[in-house]
């Protein structure tokens, strides 16, 4: 379980009681308007004509609040809600022993549904489509389908790979909704909420630095709250000023991008050993000391979306902003960069 501060993957303290402000309705969710619309819109379209929603499949990156999502579904249905994760499912009985246990208009969350095999999603199939779970009895010639019909249900997905669904499967979702990275106000009236909530003292403008350094992540600015409020407890007189939150920040060694010590290795590696790329995803990983998926699944999507690196066919491309934060001169156009990097108005 990776420890780092602006990691978006849940912790083991994230989840403790007292840790942190979990919303009970979609009034209390800050942030990702549009997808909390659709929701409402279809879920009360669904009450008012006595049915289960829909089943709803939410993709994007981790730490957006899909997982809060799917609970405040089960809420605002007035129904239960069954939660796993698909590594779980691994045999069919497992899904089995599920579905058959669900309950009239419950939810089934699975979590990281685009890990579940393949074999696994295909047993969904007929029991999203037709509320009937399909079980082979027997084998060979004498093999037979006893179809077991199953209460109408709820599935919510949630998903950070969408790509790794199989197209029959997504089509299977009736709302299909994604999920985006949260701007400053929104990260700040987060922190504000919390430090109310929790009655951590903190000035004005101090949200705003520790929500400048989130990665657009509502879980890491809460995580990154807990650990300059320890901070200031233990260095300072408890209250979380500016001028504490820069200090708690740079010693947990995360810059003004929220960019942390590996971050700006991998940055370094492609612009002062590879002069900018392309260079490949194994050759960084080499380069770094670290293993490529963690390179590409933890580092890479928050330099690419904070507009540091590019991903071409080539390889990754350092842009020029990532030239200007480590405080260095972009290179001259040459045969191996792609200007347009560069001249982008």
């Amino acid at each position: 379980m990776s420890d780092r501060i602006v990691d978006p993957g849940a912790q083991d303290t994230d989840n403790l009681d007292g840790h942190t402000f979990r919303p009970q309705r979609f009034e209390d969710f800050i942030g990702q308007d549009k997808v909390k619309e659709q929701l409402k819109i279809a879920i009360e379209a669904a009450r008012g004509r006595g049915e289960v929603l829909e089943h709803v499949l939410l993709s994007g990156p981790q730490g957006l609040g899909k997982s809060t999502l799917a609970n405040l579904i089960a809420h605002e249905m007035g129904v239960n809600i069954r939660t796993t994760v698909g590594p779980m499912l691994v045999q069919k009985a497992d899904l089995a022993a599920i579905l058959t246990n669900l309950q009239p208009g419950d939810v089934l969350f699975i979590d990281e549904i685009h890990r579940t095999r393949n074999d696994i999603q295909e047993t969904l199939y007929p029991a999203m489509e037709d509320y009937r779970l399909d079980i082979i009895l027997g084998q060979g010639p004498s093999a037979r389908t006893v179809p077991i019909p199953l209460p109408k249900y709820t599935l919510v997905g949630a998903t950070t790979r969408m790509g790794q669904l199989s197209a029959p499967f997504r089509d299977r979702f009736g709302l299909n909704l994604r999920l985006n990275f949260y701007d400053l106000d929104q990260l700040s009236k987060i922190i504000r909420r919390d430090t109310e909530f929790f009655k951590i003292d903190i000035e004005d403008d101090a949200d705003r630095i520790i929500a400048n350094r989130s990665r657009g992540t509502p879980r890491v600015a809460k995580r990154m709250l807990r650990r300059v409020r320890d901070y200031v407890k233990v260095r300072k007189d408890g209250v979380i000023t500016t001028a504490a939150a820069l200090e708690a920040l740079e010693f947990y060694e995360v810059d003004e991008l929220g960019l942390e010590e590996m971050d700006r290795a991998i940055l370094r590696t492609i612009v002062e050993k590879f002069n900018g790329g392309p260079v490949g995803l194994g050759t960084i990983a080499v380069s770094v000391n670290e293993e490529d998926p963690t390179v590409e699944d933890a580092h890479e999507p928050y330099l690419i979306q904070a507009g540091l690196i590019s991903r071409t066919p080539r390889g990754r491309v350092a842009t020029k902003l990532a030239y200007e934060h480590l405080g260095l001169p972009p290179p001259e156009s040459s045969s191996t960069q792609q200007p347009d990097f560069w001249n982008k108005e």
